[in-house]
């Protein structure tokens, strides 16, 4: 099996809704996000032959779908009020709702799913929130 690994960052804000403690205040990250694809076998013919893809389309992937988020305020759906949400629009934030509360965890789900969509054989996405600590998500048994 070959494995390719690629990573980009971005810096973002958010709370967590619900939560007892720290995390319950807006605060940000420097998220880092990283991309393992997979591979039986290299290709063995035209522009990619003995890669398992071409890193650029790789990290052109990671960098559209990283810089959505890229100093933004993400929060998840229903955990504000509209008037709130009213207000930084109209303050100009640039601001991103999202369908689940954003822990490293969801997020490592949510990047594996887009970058499946990209047709990668996605083997993991792994999501530092903080340089220690991190989630990892994979649909291999």
């Amino acid at each position: 099996m070959y494995y390719l690994t690629a990573e980009a960052s971005f810096d973002g804000a958010h709370f967590l809704s619900g939560y007892k403690g720290k995390c319950s205040n807006l605060h940000g990250h420097r998220w880092k996000v990283i991309l393992k694809i997979k591979a039986d076998e290299l290709q063995e013919e035209g522009q990619q032959r003995g890669m398992v893809v071409d890193f650029n389309d790789v990290k052109r992937a990671l960098k559209i779908e990283t810089d959505i988020f890229d100093h933004s305020f993400i929060y998840e759906k229903d955990s504000l009020k509209e008037t709130t949400v009213a207000a930084l629009l109209d303050e100009n934030f640039e601001i991103h709702e999202v369908p689940f509360r954003p822990t490293a965890e969801n997020f490592a789900k949510y990047y594996y799913k887009k970058f499946r969509e990209y047709g990668f054989s996605v083997a993991e996405v792994t999501v530092y929130e903080t340089p220690n600590n991190c989630a990892s998500y994979s649909e291999d048994l």
